[in-house]
């Protein structure tokens, strides 16, 4: 910077400057022209440096489940802060990370019981493939390095993350990545499952295609299979009925590890604390983020089942177990503001609410059906899709116009993955909320040509 100097912040809360930040996974010379800026948040609301209300349709980033500065979990970030900012965790503890991971353990199904925490969903995904590896290592297996993602999957920006998540653009630029993997197929197609409301009917046999995989690798050689149950960041892309069942067996048939991506999932979108809960399946690893603290503080980890936790305890007491690990491992703003979310959920029973309201979310977003441009419209728990028709040779801009324009036009926050557009609201939202979301984005549909 020209000058180092200490400036004080100034009284406005715009930026004088866009030059320094350089945003990710945007258009940053688009925004640049034309900002989309916030200021504040509160409940269902995000505001302008102006003051302008927008209407927030994404839960911030799938992840402000419980809303935005939320008086209980507000007041135990700062009585935490003011009492221990922070506290190693290798080596060390301290008691707040035993409270959250023992409050996630109760929510987790089955004998998922064993928490390890991290900062981000990147890392949860890296985190739990690492823990895969080092399982079969110390069980005597070796051989079982490969790890199998799926087509149009997502996973996180980390080495591990990027080379099982199935997500084009998110690969192409980053060379080869890790060796020995693999891909399942993506389980959605439109010709099958247009305008569906919650688990496609069609796509069960998708799963089958571990088998061939399996067969031409051989089963000793696979660690671990890792899939989202509902694809967020593709497009809410929801497992087909008796998809995750049949992995579930498949995986057992070989010893092959299980992992659900719960990034989005978890914490209420899909009616339950867990999507493994919505489905009754046990994986062997959960990975979770992002509504663990309703967006408050970055926190994320992998709850693993207890026998893949016990199969590390083994050699001298004073020996580490498992070599990986953060800084921030269980900071405790982030472990206070767990439990402080964890008990909003629970007091209001978000969780319940998300799951009576699905059939309401489904009937009122689907509506947009026949509007212009729309192709496919696709729900489940409280979240929905608009896939549009590609404008002929700018593959995304109709869906860009359409982000920008509600922002810019309607006072109204969605999400754009190329050409479609999803919505993932807070779980507090109204059901006059719901229609507002509903009209605005139908108000953009019908003026974007």
């Amino acid at each position: 910077m020209a000058n180092s100097a200490l400036r004080a912040r100034p009284s406005s809360q715009a930026p004088n400057d866009l030059r320094s930040f350089w945003l990710p996974f945007t258009a940053n010379r688009a925004f640049k022209q034309r900002p989309r800026l916030i200021a504040r948040a509160k409940d269902m609301h995000y505001y302008t440096p102006e003051g302008r209300p927008i209407l927030d349709a994404t839960a911030g980033l799938w992840c402000c489940n419980a809303g935005h500065n939320r008086e209980p979990i507000v007041s135990a970030i700062q009585a935490q802060a003011a009492e221990l900012d922070f506290a190693p965790t290798f080596q060390y503890a301290h008691p707040t990370a035993f409270e959250a991971a023992s409050r996630l353990a109760e929510l987790a199904p089955g004998d998922l019981n064993q928490v390890f925490f991290c900062n981000s969903g990147s890392e949860a995904a890296d985190t739990a493939l690492k823990i895969a590896l080092a399982y079969h290592n110390v069980t005597g297996q070796a051989s079982r390095q490969r790890l199998i993602g799926r087509e149009r999957g997502y996973h996180g920006v980390g080495f591990g993350g990027i080379s099982v998540g199935g997500m084009v653009n998110n690969r192409k630029f980053f060379g080869t990545l890790l060796a020995g993997v693999d891909h399942l197929p993506a389980t959605y197609d439109r010709e099958h499952q247009a305008f569906s409301r919650g688990e496609p009917d069609w796509g069960e046999h998708k799963a089958d295609e571990l088998e061939r995989i399996v067969a031409l690798h051989d089963a000793s050689t696979i660690a671990a299979v890792i899939v989202e149950p509902m694809s967020g960041s593709t497009g809410v892309l929801a497992a087909p009925k008796g998809y995750l069942q049949r992995l579930r067996a498949i995986c057992d048939k070989y010893r092959i590890l299980l992992i659900f991506d719960e990034v989005i999932t978890a914490f209420g979108r899909l009616g339950h604390a867990f999507a493994a809960e919505r489905y009754g399946v046990i994986p062997d690893m959960i990975t979770f983020a992002k509504g663990v603290t309703s967006g408050s503080v970055p926190m994320a980890g992998v709850i693993v089942r207890d026998h893949i936790h016990d199969a590390f305890m083994a050699g001298p007491d004073h020996a580490i177990e498992f070599f990986h690990g953060y800084t921030y491992s269980a900071h405790p703003l982030a472990c206070a503001a767990a439990v402080a979310t964890l008990d909003v959920y629970r007091d209001e029973r978000l969780f319940e609410r998300s799951k009576a309201l699905e059939p309401v979310w489904a009937d009122k977003f689907h509506s947009l059906r026949g509007l212009p441009n729309v192709l496919d419209i696709r729900t489940i728990g409280l979240v929905g899709a608009v896939d549009l028709a590609a404008k002929p040779d700018a593959v995304g801009a109709r869906g860009f116009e359409v982000m920008e324009r509600a922002f810019h036009d309607e006072g109204l926050m969605v999400r754009n993955a190329g050409d479609t557009i999803a919505v993932s609201p807070p779980l507090i939202v109204s059901e006059p909320q719901i229609d507002e979301i509903v009209q605005k984005l139908g108000n953009v549909l019908k003026r974007v040509a």
